[in-house]
């Protein structure tokens, strides 16, 4: 039996605009378990992303629970919930927010030595990461207008895991990036999650929810539907197949 990391218990999620209310997330129960690369898909507006800062700590939620390994982190101050983060989650978005004035190495750096003082050891990790993920000496030292958008989004995966999280959240990672970069990102993910590591991403993207072994569908703020595929293996048209009929039942 799988260890679920987080549990959500009647999660939900309101937002204020105008006098009205907008019931982005309702009710939900929810598990992600250790070793899993979950996928969330969904209509536009269905609260995908909103789902995932709430699971990540980044979002409060309006009522409900949600525990990660067994400790419930929705009522946690804001200084609690950014030394959570920082011991517990890896953030890969759509925009890797690299800092301009810093080298690529720099910024990996500057986060890694947020948790650890032993700058030694924290570059050590920094740079075997960045060779796993095909960035040589080259890179390391350019600032992020220097290198391409694949590069910069494998930077910021390197940024995600120096402090060693227990689970890596995406937000669209490929969402601004052409074929040959994407695929790069996707790699990387796939990779991560192959050594063990716990990973949840948002997408609209077929391709990319093919690297995911669990698929989570999210209309009207709602879990519709999830689709079971086991571990990703590179070929497999079966995968395909099944995820595009899953999807069509959801009403994709």
């Amino acid at each position: 039996m799988q260890n679920a990391i987080i549990k959500t218990n009647k999660l939900s999620k309101t937002f204020s605009s105008g006098g009205l209310q907008q019931h982005v997330l309702k009710n939900l129960d929810l598990e992600i378990y250790e070793g899993d690369f979950t996928v969330i898909m969904g209509p536009s507006g269905a609260g995908k992303s909103t789902l995932l800062y709430a699971l990540s700590g980044m979002d409060k939620p309006t009522l409900g629970e949600i525990r990660f390994s067994g400790r419930e982190i929705g009522s946690l101050s804001n200084d609690k919930l950014a030394v959570f983060r920082r011991n517990n989650c890896g953030f890969v978005f759509q925009q890797m927010y690299l800092l301009d004035n810093m080298s690529v190495l720099d910024n990996i750096l500057a986060c890694g030595l947020l948790v650890s003082k032993n700058r030694k050891a924290v570059a050590d990790k920094a740079k075997q990461l960045l060779k796993r993920l095909n960035l040589d000496e080259t890179i390391w030292r350019k600032f992020p207008a220097q290198i391409s958008g694949g590069e910069a989004q494998r930077a910021g995966i390197v940024r995600a895991l120096i402090n060693n999280p227990k689970i890596v959240f995406a937000d669209e990672p490929t969402g601004a990036l052409n074929s040959s970069n994407g695929q790069a990102v996707l790699d990387a993910l796939t990779e991560v999650n192959g050594q063990g590591q716990s990973v949840v991403m948002v997408t609209h993207d077929m391709k990319s929810a093919r690297r995911g072994n669990r698929i989570l569908y999210l209309k009207d703020g709602v879990i519709r539907g999830e689709c079971l595929l086991g571990k990703y293996v590179s070929g497999d048209g079966e995968r395909h197949n099944k995820i595009s009929a899953f999807l069509s039942e959801m009403g994709w």
